[in-house]
Order: C-alpha cells, then sequence, then structure tokens
C-alpha cells in the first residue's frame, strides 16, 4: 500500500527550477506496483507537457493545484484542483500551466508502467 496525500504533492520542490516541467515517478514496481505507475508533475508558469499519445497506455490526471488547460484531440478543457481527466488509449493530449505567475500541480496515475515506455510526441 501507498498513500498519497495532496499537501505532500504540494509541497514538494523542483529539485531543477530552470526546467519547466519536473515529473518524477512516484509509483513504481519498486513500491510494488506491476501494472500501474504514477508521475507527480510541476507545471511552471506558462509551460505544459507536449501533445503526445499512447499506443497503450490509459491514464487518469488529477489536477491538485493552479489551473490548466488539458487540450485531447485538439479540443481545449479547462481543468482547476480538484478536477481529474481519464486519457483513452490512442487520444492524442497535453498539459499546459493556465497561469503565467503560479505553478500548477498533478498527479497521474497510468497502466503501462514505466514512465517512458509508451510517449509517443505528435506535431500541433
Amino acid at each position: 500500500m501507498k498513500i498519497f496525500k495532496c499537501d505532500d504533492l504540494k509541497a514538494a520542490k523542483n529539485p531543477n527550477p530552470g526546467e519547466k516541467t519536473y515529473r518524477p515517478e512516484v509509483l513504481t514496481a519498486a513500491d510494488g506496483a506491476m501494472n500501474l505507475g504514477a508521475i507527480s508533475g510541476i507545471v511552471e508558469p506558462g509551460a505544459g507537457v507536449p501533445y503526445h499519445y499512447h499506443e497503450k497506455r490509459e491514464s487518469v490526471l488529477i489536477v491538485v493545484q493552479g489551473e490548466a488547460i488539458e487540450t485531447v484531440e485538439g479540443k481545449e478543457y479547462e481543468l482547476k484542483a480538484g478536477d481529474a481527466v481519464f486519457l483513452n488509449v490512442k487520444e492524442k493530449h497535453c498539459i499546459r500551466n493556465k497561469s503565467n505567475t503560479e505553478q500548477m500541480r498533478f498527479i497521474e496515475f497510468f497502466t503501462e508502467p514505466p514512465l517512458s515506455k509508451d510517449f509517443i510526441p505528435v506535431e500541433k
């Protein structure tokens, strides 16, 4: 078992402040997870994760702090802290921090770990 606390996710520091996104894996095989992984994301003001899709991966992303724009198949959706989005296999998507002054943070749970296994960039 592993407990994820939103307060801990909000308090985490970006060890590389010059990087616009920081997405460490927080649930791995080392935790006993066999078919599920998770990352905790810190997205600096105005930054985002590149547009991409996954061949086999499903995921649920939960915004824990701030506001974001999630683009899925070219359509934009506004998200705020407490909102969750399910992303299906092969759905092209990206997330960006809506704020130009505050960090946005999320946690994402996904099938087909590890993180780097199934990430396919797409030109917008």
